[in-house]
């Protein structure tokens, strides 16, 4: 059995965390029965490209092109975009041939794309996500009207709202979430799910985790939103500690990085920067 949870980084209340929502779920009375008896094999996370049809970029540079889940063929009612990754490479390789071999140049993977079943498929998907934008009912209806009455031939494209750091509030708006405590079976502390997740970086490499301005944690978000680098992280990286004045600081176990990139979408001020770790250190997926 895989399960997961997928949480919208749009989320307003900086107390909210993910992976304690995650260990919430598990004991759903729905969800528990599945996993009673059973062991739990790997654990990851990674962010996924909600954007769909109104955030897919021109996938054409000099030199190459965007495929995949990098260019945000996601389809995000159904969850799924290993299909379209595979047709969008398909299309790409057969672009990349006739450069190489016939001197067209790389804008028929472009026009092919929009000629393909990839780009109807996202065009009839496209008004699922932003219509959540207008509160949970209001997306249900929206998406119900989308889905069964006009079958993704809806003659309007709605927006998506600000960016999803803008969306998180201060602190002082929300109360604190109290999560239960792990019980060991079902649901499990992050040091041991992160243990699953066979992650590995050399401790000497530079840093792949940047702060802008290294003084916004502790003069903005601690004070303002609560620090909720220490929540949103699926794999602890960001942790306020006493100093030696007994003053919280942040500290960044970039050892721990899965690279889910949640970090560099939901940082409030926009202050990290995830790059690229050196010598493809990272988790060691398996069976995921």
């Amino acid at each position: 059995i895989s399960i997961g949870l997928v949480v919208a980084l749009n989320y307003h209340n900086p107390f909210l965390n993910p992976y304690e929502e995650f260990q919430k779920l598990k004991h759903h009375p729905s969800i528990k029965p599945l996993l009673e008896g059973g062991s739990v094999l790997q654990y990851g996370a990674r962010t996924l490209n909600e954007g769909g049809f109104q955030s897919v970029p021109y996938p054409v540079f000099p030199g190459g092109a965007i495929i995949g889940c990098s260019a945000g063929f996601l389809n995000v009612p159904k969850i799924k975009g290993t299909h379209t990754a595979m047709k969008s490479g398909m299309l790409a390789a057969e672009a990349t041939f006739g450069v190489l071999h016939e001197g067209s140049n790389m804008e028929a993977y472009w026009d092919a794309l929009r000629s393909s079943w990839v780009w109807e498929e996202l065009h009839r998907a496209r008004n699922y996500r932003p219509a959540f934008e207008y509160g949970l009912f209001p997306g249900l209806a929206l998406s119900a009207l989308e889905h069964y009455v006009l079958k993704g031939k809806s003659p309007f494209t709605f927006k998506h709202g600000k960016p999803d750091h803008e969306a998180t509030n201060v602190a002082k708006l929300h109360s604190s979430i109290q999560y239960p405590k792990p019980d060991g079976v079902l649901s499990f502390d992050l040091p041991t799910s992160l243990h699953r997740s066979n992650t590995n970086h050399n401790h000497d490499q530079p840093a792949h985790l940047r702060l802008r301005d290294p003084d916004i944690p502790e003069t903005v978000n601690l004070p303002e939103y609560a620090g909720p680098e220490s929540r949103y992280c699926p794999a602890r990286v960001y942790e306020y500690v006493p100093d030696e004045k007994n003053q919280l600081k942040l500290q960044i176990n970039a050892q721990n990085c899965l690279h889910c990139k949640a970090c560099d979408i939901k940082d409030p001020k926009q202050n990290i920067e995830w790059t690229v770790p050196e010598g493809g250190g990272g988790p060691g997926y398996s069976v995921m």
